[in-house]
């Protein structure tokens, strides 16, 4: 089974990093079916709702190389973090004028 090692990017709705932080190994998608009778969309794979969390790489791996299982891992992106304060914007030195 081909199965994909990768950290989580953080959520769009909140500024918040959580639930980035541990390393996610998930099945990659399988070949759906078309059920003739009414047309649904399924899969007899159940792997596909499995998402096993781990704290680290090397963890992931381990687990992965035990079962037999072939793996990717994809790197996460970094992202420069920026600390900001609220009295920036009140600054003397502000770049733009402040207005109401």
């Amino acid at each position: 089974m081909q199965v994909r090692i990768f950290k989580p990017a953080k959520t769009a709705m909140q500024s918040g990093t959580g639930n980035t932080h541990e390393w996610v190994l998930e099945p990659e998608p399988s070949r759906k079916e078309i059920d003739p009778l009414m047309g649904w969309t399924s899969s007899r794979n159940t792997m596909q709702q499995v998402r096993l969390f781990f704290p680290t790489l090397e963890e992931a791996k381990a687990h992965a190389e035990k079962n037999g299982w072939q793996y990717t891992v994809e790197q996460p992106h970094s992202r420069p973090v920026r600390a900001k304060a609220y009295a920036d914007n009140f600054a003397y030195n502000r770049v733009g004028r402040w207005t109401h």
